[in-house]
This record gives structure tokens, C-alpha cells and sequence, in this order.
């Protein structure tokens, strides 16, 4: 056996090529450059339309090759089955998709080698938690309320069947469940809304209600002061020298 040589790439599931970066780095190892690119194609059809890691192993000696298949992150396969270049931004407020169970186990099973699930339910069960956080729903429902169907087991026959394929018909009725779910946020939403702008009304009148009040008690505690300094002034007992002087200028002068 020769020496083994390595070649990885990131292509384009299912359309990969000999133009550069594969051509230029397989030509060297005079490897069957078309057998290669077939190989690849095959093993990434079901990557089509994203990027795929891809690394090809090839005997120096004999040039026989092996090729690895990495997969595309959990986010992007959920992606791909929506349609949608991205996530929400609002996860909580704005949903952007709404795909079946059968979807979910097929994003599973293409994870499969690369996740630490030790069983395919709970490898479905981080996609579709990873879905909830992009803002799209499994089975109109969000990952908590799923997650608890499956674990009672309400899903057991299509998981264990391992159906990928979705009808038309749900399809549609994912797509109808996907807006009304939107509408019942966003009522909720304008319905928040509308309660603390009444409460900030109802803090802002108590405020400007009280203000008169306040003021008026405080000229009140003003002149209760007032009263209580002069009734002090009143019961205070004169000084000695104050009363000698006032007797002193009552008293009748003697006559000489």
C-alpha cells in the first residue's frame, strides 16, 4: 500500500466538478479525476443547493479512493426544507416556516454521524430544538410542546418507519397553520400593547392628580408651623432682665 494523500474541499452537494478547487488539487495524484467527481455527486445529492465538506483519500500507489461526506450544520438543513435563506430574527414573535415530523427525521438522519444522540428520537429531538430557535415549527408546534408528544409516544410508527416524504396536502396544511399561528402572536402581541399604554395613562393622571393635593399640603403644614412657633413664643416665660426693665420703666420716678 502507498502513501495516502488527502484532498479536501467545499462543493456544492450534487454538482461538483474538475473545475478548481478539485481539478487543480486532484490532477497531481493522477487519481481518476471523473470517477472521483461522479462519486462525490452521489454521495452529496441530497446536499443540493448548499455547501458540503468533502475529503477524498487516495492511494499514491494503486490510486484507488475513498470519499468523506461531512454534512451541513443542523440550521442549514433546516433552511434548505423551508426554503429560506435565514432564520427570524424575533424566534418568539415572528415564526418564518412550519415543517412535518417526517422533515425533522430527515434532517436527523443526515446528521446522523455527526451528532452525540445515542438514538435517532433524540437526534430528532435536537433538530428540532435547533428549528425552534431559528423561529420554525415542527408539526405547528414549537419544540417544548412537541417534544412531550414525543415522548408519549405519539410519533413512535413514523419514526420508527423512517418516514422522510411529507404529502402535499400537510405541506399546505403547514403552510395555513404557519399564518394563523403568526396572527395569534401578533394579536397577543397589539393586545400587550394596548394594556401598558393604559397603564402608563393611568400612572401619568394618578401623577398629575395628586400634584394640587401635594401642593396644598404642604402650604397647610406651612401655616400649622406658623401657629405652633407663635403659640410657643406666647407660653415662653420672659427673661429676668427683660421683666426688671419693663418694671423698671413702669415704676413712678420718686420726687426729690
Amino acid at each position: 500500500m502507498g502513501k495516502k494523500e488527502k484532498v479536501e474541499a467545499l462543493v456544492e452537494g450534487g454538482k461538483a466538478s474538475a473545475a478548481p478547487p478539485l481539478g487543480p488539487a486532484l490532477g497531481p495524484l493522477k487519481v481518476n479525476i471523473g470517477a472521483v467527481i461522479a462519486e462525490i455527486n452521489k454521495k452529496t445529492e441530497a446536499f443540493k443547493g448548499m455547501k458540503v465538506p468533502v475529503k477524498i483519500i487516495v492511494d499514491s500507489d494503486t490510486k484507488d479512493f475513498t470519499i468523506d461526506v461531512g454534512t451541513p450544520p443542523t440550521s442549514q438543513l433546516i433552511k434548505k426544507e423551508i426554503n429560506a435563506e435565514k432564520g427570524s430574527g424575533t424566534p418568539n414573535k415572528l415564526k418564518v416556516g412550519n415543517i412535518g415530523i417526517e422533515q425533522a427525521i430527515k434532517v436527523a438522519k443526515m446528521k446522523e454521524s455527526s451528532s452525540l444522540a445515542n438514538n435517532i428520537t433524540n437526534n430528532i429531538k435536537e433538530v428540532i430544538g435547533c428549528a425552534n430557535s431559528l423561529g420554525v415549527l415542527v408539526e405547528s408546534k414549537t419544540s417544548a410542546e412537541l417534544t412531550r408528544e414525543i415522548n408519549d409516544g405519539k410519533f413512535d410508527k413514523i419514526i420508527n418507519a423512517g418516514l422522510t416524504d411529507v404529502s402535499k396536502e400537510k405541506l399546505d396544511q403547514l403552510a395555513k397553520d404557519l399564518v394563523k399561528v403568526n396572527e395569534e402572536i401578533k394579536k397577543k402581541e397589539e393586545k400587550l400593547k394596548a394594556m401598558e399604554a393604559e397603564f402608563e395613562k393611568e400612572v401619568a393622571a394618578t401623577t398629575v392628580a395628586k400634584a394640587p393635593a401635594a401642593a396644598e399640603g404642604e402650604a397647610a403644614k406651612a401655616e400649622a408651623g406658623k401657629k405652633v412657633e407663635g403659640a410657643k413664643e406666647a407660653a415662653a416665660p420672659a427673661t429676668p432682665g427683660k421683666e426688671a426693665k419693663v418694671a423698671e420703666k413702669k415704676a413712678p420716678e420718686k420726687k426729690k
